[in-house]
């Protein structure tokens, strides 16, 4: 899990890892989560599938951060 501040606000990005399944792209799925004042403000559902775990986080991150800039 990555996190950073974003306007006042504390983002996340997770990676979440997958059971081998076929049927998945990748073995990480990307999601994000954004809070404030230790209260969670908005958080996404699956965003897409990695390789990678940082690739899963940074996806998040950036989820998190275009959240923000559209209801600022």
């Amino acid at each position: 899990m990555e996190s950073e501040t974003y306007h006042g606000y504390n983002i996340w990005g997770h990676a979440i890892q997958q059971h081998e399944e076929p049927h998945r792209p990748g073995p990480y799925a990307a999601s994000g989560t954004i809070t404030q004042n230790n209260r969670v403000i908005e958080a996404s559902g699956v965003l897409g599938f990695f390789d990678t775990d940082e690739g899963a986080q940074q996806a998040g991150l950036e989820w998190a951060r275009a959240w923000i800039d559209s209801h600022g």
